[in-house]
């Protein structure tokens, strides 16, 4: 008997798995019974967050993506999550307590396997007068109370100090030194990578019995269903649904015309960690002439460092995969340089990414100047669409979204646990373990409680070797991807899963033995 759409499979029943079989299998029964309660079309951390948050209720829950999970601006962050204390500043009270709930939620709770507290320094250089050095402490101490009031507790993310300058140049090694009066440091959270996060928020949901469908196209669509294509086989099949949900970021557009988007571009730049000394913190240095603007060089996994942000329109068809300006690049090198010893150039830049915010558009304004709140929008078609908002309230703009459906749709379901729910790999979901005796800690910063079991069923020699010289992804994790994590090809493993892509070198040199080990698991 073929399992009912949208309920496990029994084949994959209470399992996070998601590989090819699956995918197959689940298409199939979608076919044989098209009717679910919620179809939600987009894959990036919105739309994996809607998926689980729907099925942990108990609704039959279908998503599909037209690409891969995490293929938009999911994966083009700046891996941090953040308490909101930019938008304390400019008086978004509720939009930055919402932000500290939701970090303190994923520190804690839901994911703490892939969220680390990371130190943030603004040096005290000569270009930071007194008055702006105090004004920055200020807000950093009214961040301190977003944490306390959001439960977060200072172990976890230590309370806002001052240091020396010796101790500023030991967090951050390419500091100036010269006129250096110390340093202001305060915490904020870290990913280890955003698409390993909506990767893990996508495997939970499977587990909890949505369907989690890739390179599955969605057309015609309406509050009431869709027309889906496999874009692998050219298959189309007609679904109904009790409720639709556009989770399609800055192509919310293109799913319901009467959403109107303002894309706003933010660059990085990727170096070799060694390029600034192998810093411990992130290097944050004021925009030349501005009070609440700065740039941050961040430290990431695979000995990198990430600078960014940049907030430019950017109107126009919306690409596949945005790019960096000149200009940006110019400004973030130009900006980071005024704080370092030694200037960074054009090259010592190893790689470059843009994302494009969904921000809803008002009309009017600098896109700096828009706000980061989301909102859920129900269209003239009974669509119900998820816009705005940011990486780090992913769980909270999903359960607003469910809700919606379920009020609006009389839906039956049960309460929304997701604040509470273990991600897969994190401590107190039932499938983690500890980590295998001797394995990199570069796994286990990546997979968490999951570490033992990526070793553990590797078909693929020499499980924990390196996939290339440099670069500390073992095998065994190339083989993870496949045949739990949903890649369907070598893309999908070098861009979305293990991040080597970013730097395009290195995705050279893995990509054959990326190939390989695919080639032996078909």
């Amino acid at each position: 008997m073929t399992p009912t759409a949208g309920r496990p499979d029994p084949a994959y029943a209470g399992t996070t798995v998601l590989d090819a079989r699956r995918r197959t299998r689940e298409l199939d029964a979608l076919a044989d019974r098209p009717a679910v309660d919620l179809l939600v079309i987009g894959g990036g951390i919105t739309g994996a967050g809607i998926a689980l948050d729907a099925a942990a209720r108990g609704l039959r829950t279908v998503l599909v993506e037209s690409r891969d999970l995490a293929f938009g601006t999911s994966r083009w962050s700046s891996k941090l999550v953040h308490g909101g204390l930019r938008y304390l500043a400019s008086g978004r009270i509720g939009v930055a307590r919402e932000s500290a709930v939701e970090r303190g939620i994923l520190m804690t709770r839901t994911a703490p396997h892939l969220v680390r507290a990371l130190p943030q320094l603004v040096p005290l250089l000569p270009a930071v007068r007194p008055a702006q050095a105090a004004l920055v402490y200020t807000g950093f101490l009214a961040g301190d109370a977003l944490r306390a009031t959001a439960g977060t507790p200072a172990r976890l993310l230590p309370r806002a100090r001052r240091i020396g300058p010796a101790a500023a140049t030991a967090l951050t090694p390419a500091v100036r030194s010269d006129g250096l009066r110390g340093a202001l440091v305060a915490h904020d959270g870290q990913l280890v990578d955003d698409a390993r996060l909506v990767v893990a928020v996508a495997r939970t949901a499977a587990q909890h019995g949505a369907a989690v469908l890739t390179r599955v196209r969605a057309e015609q669509v309406t509050g009431t269903g869709a027309l889906l294509t496999d874009t692998l086989t050219g298959r189309g099949l007609h679904v109904t649904a009790r409720a639709v949900v556009n989770a399609t970021g800055v192509w919310a557009g293109e799913v319901d015309p009467s959403v109107r988007l303002r894309p706003s571009r933010g660059t990085h730049l990727v170096f070799d960690a060694a390029a600034l000394g192998h810093p411990r913190a992130a290097l944050t240095v004021p925009v030349p002439g501005s009070t609440s603007r700065f740039v941050f060089a961040l430290p990431q996994q695979l000995g990198r460092v990430v600078l960014g942000l940049t907030d430019e329109d950017a109107p126009g068809p919306v690409p596949d995969v945005p790019v960096p300006t000149d200009g940006e690049i110019t400004f973030l090198l130009d900006t980071v340089n005024t704080a370092l010893r030694t200037a960074l150039t054009r090259e010592d830049v190893r790689g470059a990414f843009a994302g494009l915010r969904p921000l809803i558009d008002t009309g009017d304004g600098a896109t700096a100047d828009l706000s980061r709140q989301h909102a859920v929008i129900e269209s003239p078609t009974g669509v119900i669409t998820v816009v705005g908002g940011k990486l780090t309230t992913y769980r909270r703009m999903a359960q607003d979204a469910v809700d919606t459906a379920v009020r609006t749709r009389a839906l039956a379901a049960a309460p929304c646990t997701t604040h509470r729910l273990p991600l897969v790999g994190a401590p107190g979901h039932a499938d983690s373990a500890p980590p295998a005796p001797g394995a990199p800690a570069s796994l286990t910063a990546r997979h968490g409680g999951a570490a033992a079991a990526v070793l553990a069923v590797a078909a693929v020699p020499r499980p924990d070797e390196p996939v290339a010289e440099g670069i500390d992804v073992t095998r065994a994790e190339i083989a993870w991807a496949v045949t739990h994590e949903g890649a369907l090809d070598a893309d999908d493993v070098l861009d979305r899963r293990t991040r080597i892509g970013l730097v395009p070198a290195d995705r050279e040199r893995a990509r054959p033995a990326v190939e390989e080990i695919l080639a032996g698991l078909r």
